[in-house]
């Protein structure tokens, strides 16, 4: 196996590389390299000066693979100030990224020089961490406690040139060879007597800083929102703030102490086990790797609705001609509008260039013929959620759509194995379910019929991707795994109302647990017309009787003003009583905040447990993963699943029975064995 660290020297310049495929990652083997490559060149008096760079990228920080165990020797920390801590100039060459960890390793040398196109960043807060190799004492000494938290707190890599005008890099390669110019650096520095600049003895930033008393309380009033329930946010804060006010050893203490609760938190390990789902979703056990996938180059799309307009952006963003078929000219005319305004509206923040927005919209092509899709590769039906409608259209593809054309259903909730008995392929027919708006909605489940082909979900697959969407797979059944997952959250949100708790107490427990809105309000948002739900509860269908449609059409269980600032109405209430009343049900149980989060979230994860048990979803960490893109559930819980484990699954199966609930068999049987969901 070939050392991931290795040192040539030429001309008294030791070129230090890191080669860890395939991003570089500052795993235990290449800290040890790191750290003799630096004894070497401490050691070594043919040695006057150093260049640190990677093989294909710089690094994209620590090995993640680590994080949760007894991290093996030397720490990255001693790694960097090793670094440092040399009486010989050394030259971070930065090309592709440097994030995190990696990003460290770049301030830990003395000089740094990047190509153009270079990206830096300090992801961590995203895995509910911070820069604990030393980043949060020394970035604010290079660039500024106000720059510092902009970069630590958002996430954001920045590009190369804006880390040149912070000072986080001394200079950009150009056009020119990175390692020749940084050798050239390299070479320059070496023959100065002057000290070395280390980023941790700089303070001219952060005497700037001391002098300003407001600082913190500005970033802290700044980020509030985006810092709500988040933990690593203020830890990260208090880290600069021991930047700005102690000496530098000190200061690290502070972020070595801060770092290690964060790292023993729920939230940090929630948010790794997202990073590794994320990544997971894509991999079907019984579809090799190999797997062969047919090449799409054109797409049709049937519907240019709100769906089949989303959809068709989609693949126009990256240059796949589309065709999109109506029925009539009214509704084709409407849906290319939408799609032009949309466009329109991306390039007035600055977002896409007149160019880009020329280039998309003439990937887009409308049609009325049905017949004009015969050319497609791939054939996505968005029409109204009808049976009826979806057989039509599925005869008539099977007609009109040439051999080996995928065709897909983007349903939300009927049977693909019954559309794809429609046609005589149904091993190329599968369920593609977008999310709304689909142009913006990350998550794509891909629905795998009974027959549908491993090629065919090999494709969807690799599509996916290329459209910047995560996929998830989900075999056939009603809702499939996020809708299906999330209706009793809003089924038993309903109950809730005619029981007696207000809409108001309901969303506010759910925001206090970390959703972005709250189920009344999101039913408002998706529209009260667009699901139907099962049993006593008609609220939504007797609002919709009276034209309320949400926040679309009239209002929905609240009213909006012109700045959609929600209240409850009248109208809604009354409709609530009257259900009420015919229920029979009195109205007088008030729910507790701690008795809503469970009444509401236990279930769900009940139906999660029968999700995995029947075999629908592939893994819980599936079901995590529809509920955070799809639903928006707060990431930095890990999504249902692992909430639930780290919540106590026996709490969870003995208040599904306080409830009246059957436990699903697996739930059962985890909590009776001490197991897990992600065991």
């Amino acid at each position: 196996m070939q050392d991931p660290v290795t040192l040539t020297v030429k001309n008294g310049i030791a070129t230090v590389l890191i080669d860890n495929p395939p991003v570089n990652a500052l795993g235990h083997q290449v800290r040890v390299g790191l750290r003799d490559a630096a004894a070497r060149i401490g050691d070594d008096t043919q040695i006057r000066a150093a260049v640190i760079m990677g093989r294909s990228r710089f690094s994209a920080g620590a090995d993640i693979r680590e994080f949760g165990s007894d991290i093996a020797g030397p720490s990255h920390s001693e790694v960097f100030n090793q670094i440092e801590g040399l009486m010989k100039p050394v030259v971070a060459a930065i090309d592709v990224t440097a994030l995190g960890g990696g990003a460290e390793l770049a301030m830990a040398c003395h000089y740094r020089i990047a190509t153009p196109t270079a990206r830096i960043g300090f992801p961590e807060v995203k895995l509910g961490i911070l820069p604990g190799a030393g980043g949060t004492q020394r970035l604010p000494r290079l660039i500024g406690a106000e720059a510092a938290l902009d970069m630590m707190l958002s996430g954001k890599p920045i590009t190369a040139a804006k880390a040149l005008e912070l000072g986080l890099v001394d200079k950009l390669s150009g056009d020119a060879d990175l390692l020749a110019q940084a050798l050239r650096l390299a070479t320059e520095m070496m023959n100065f007597d002057s000290p070395l600049p280390r980023s941790s003895t700089r303070d001219a930033r952060i005497k700037e800083d001391r002098a300003d008393k407001e600082l913190f309380a500005r970033i802290r009033s700044r980020n509030a929102r985006a810092m709500r329930h988040l933990l690593a946010p203020e830890a990260i804060i208090r880290c600069v703030e021991a930047a700005v006010t102690l000496p530098f050893e000190e200061g690290v203490r502070v972020e070595k102490a801060e770092s290690g609760r964060l790292m023993a938190s729920d939230q940090a390990k929630a948010l790794s086990h997202v990073f590794f789902a994320m990544r997971q979703t894509a991999k079907i056990p019984d579809v090799p790797a190999h797997t062969p996938v047919k090449p799409i180059n054109s797409v049709g799309v049937i519907g240019a609705g709100t769906m089949g307009g989303g959809i068709a952006m989609n693949f126009a963003n990256v240059g796949i001609p589309v065709t999109m078929v109506e029925v009539k000219a009214e509704a084709l005319d409407r849906g290319l509008s939408v799609i032009i305004r949309n466009y329109e509206n991306t390039a007035a923040k600055g977002k896409l260039t007149q160019e880009q927005v020329d280039r998309r919209l003439s990937a887009i092509t409308g049609t009325l013929a049905m017949d004009d899709l015969a050319h497609c590769d791939l054939i996505i039906e968005a029409v109204f959620e009808s049976m009826e409608i979806k057989e039509q259209v599925f005869s008539q593809l099977d007609r009109i759509a040439k051999p080996g054309a995928v065709l897909a259903s983007n349903t939300s909730f009927l049977d693909i194995d019954h559309i794809a008995g429609f046609t005589k392929r149904p091993d190329d027919v599968l369920g593609l379910h977008f999310f709304s708006p689909a142009n913006v909605m990350p998550l794509l489940e891909v629905v795998r019929g009974e027959q549908t082909s491993n090629t065919v979900l090999a494709t969807a697959m690799k599509l996916s991707r290329q459209i910047g969407k995560t996929p998830v797979l989900a075999r056939v059944c009603d809702g499939f795994i996020a809708n299906r997952l999330m209706l009793p959250y809003l089924v038993n949100a309903q109950e809730m109302l005619v029981e007696g708790t207000s809409m108001e107490e309901i969303d506010a427990a759910m925001t206090d647990y970390g959703f972005a809105m709250g189920p009344i309000s999101l039913l408002d948002l998706v529209g009260l017309d667009v699901v139907t739900f099962p049993g006593e509860i008609k609220l939504t269908e007797e609002l919709v009787k009276q034209e309320r449609r949400g926040q679309k059409l009239n209002g929905g269980f609240y009213d909006y003003d012109d700045r959609r600032r929600a209240t409850p109405s009248p109208a809604a209430l009354a409709v609530i009583d009257d259900v009420r009343q015919r229920r029979g049900i009195r109205g007088d149980r008030r729910r507790q905040p701690e008795e809503i989060v469970t009444g509401l979230l236990y279930p769900v994860i009940n139906e999660g447990a029968q999700t995995l048990d029947e075999g629908i979803a592939l893994r819980s960490g599936d079901i995590d993963v529809t509920a955070i893109l799809g639903y928006n559930w707060p990431d930095f819980t890990g999504g249902p699943m692992c909430w639930a484990d780290q919540h106590g699954l026996a709490r969870i199966v003995d208040g599904l029975k306080k409830m009246g609930h059957t436990p699903a068999p697996l739930l059962t049987r985890l909590a009776r064995e001490g197991g897990s969901f992600s065991g």
